[in-house]
């Protein structure tokens, strides 16, 4: 299972799914950590298509490729497994900004155009392309800071260099308990189960809007049918299982495990709903 980096999402959740599946495949799994970017997917896209090299990412994949040129494909230079799991990002701010929900920020940003900032990892990221959408949505001008990575990016955040970020529950949650960081609102669709107490951002003055973290298993493309139906067989038995459940959970993620189809389902219809509102946004890698 080719990832990116150790101790990010993917690699957490790739661990979980090799500890599980392994005993039932009969050999064991191994997490191998590359680099971020593309560089993973590149390794399993040129791999041979056996089902001895899969790749475990988040949806930063597909919709990085809508930003910048890519030497793949996602959508046909791959074929889809299964989509591991789902998070909502979690729309923080410093609690020295004078807003208590997403309508007072929409406000403040357009009293303040341009003087509110927002913090965010790489191009392509869900913390990146949720604060886009926000701002195209809501027709706000919030000024991109980007980081190499979510540690420096919450660092900023929690000593008030950087106003806002649209982060992963498990990154800002702590801080939230702390009173460092006041969460105004989850970008799941719908009320995300783990945290039941915040509001979705369309539900707050946004309609419409969503954006998710989503976690998907993918194989080379051309990887033969027989062989694509027995590794979901496995994985989705994992993540139905309690312990993958339950240790996925702890970390502020929800359990999926769904067809190839539904995942190929997913990937195009999450590719095409975001390029039509970065489109009229006019947002591009190097925005802001």
């Amino acid at each position: 299972m080719v990832t990116g980096q150790a101790g990010g999402s993917p690699d957490f959740i790739a661990r979980v799914m090799a500890q599980g599946v392994a005993g039932s495949l009969g050999q064991p799994m191994i997490v191998d950590n590359r680099a971020t970017g593309i560089i993973p997917a590149e390794i399993v896209w040129k791999a041979p298509p056996d089902g001895y090299t899969l790749l475990v990412t988040s949806n930063s994949l597909w919709l990085l490729t809508l930003l910048q040129p890519a030497p793949f494909e996602p959508l046909n230079d791959f074929a889809p497994v299964t989509l591991v799991a789902r998070a909502p990002n979690v729309l923080v701010v410093h609690p020295s900004l004078p807003v208590k929900s997403v309508r007072d920020l929409i406000a403040l940003a357009k009293a303040r155009p341009g003087a509110l900032n927002y913090a965010s990892s790489a191009t392509g990221t869900t913390s990146h392309l949720a604060a886009e959408l926000f701002g195209a949505m809501a027709k706000v001008n919030i000024v991109r800071v980007p980081y190499k990575g979510a540690g420096a990016a919450t660092s900023d955040l929690l000593t008030g260099q950087v106003h806002l970020a649209f982060f992963t529950a498990t990154s800002v949650m702590p801080h939230v308990r702390s009173g460092r960081l006041r969460a105004l609102a989850v970008t799941s669709a719908q009320p995300f189960a783990l945290f039941p107490d915040l509001p979705t951002v369309a539900a707050s003055g946004l309609s419409g809007y969503e954006s998710s973290v989503t976690y998907a298993v993918l194989a080379p493309a051309k990887t033969p049918e027989a062989i694509i139906r027995r590794l979901n067989a496995e994985i989705v038995r994992c993540l139905k299982g309690n312990e993958a459940r339950d240790k996925l959970a702890e970390a502020g993620v929800q359990a999926v495990g769904s067809s190839p189809r539904e995942l190929l389902e997913d990937m195009n219809a999450e590719m095409q709903r975001m390029r039509t509102i970065l489109q009229r946004g006019q947002v591009s890698a190097t925005d802001r």
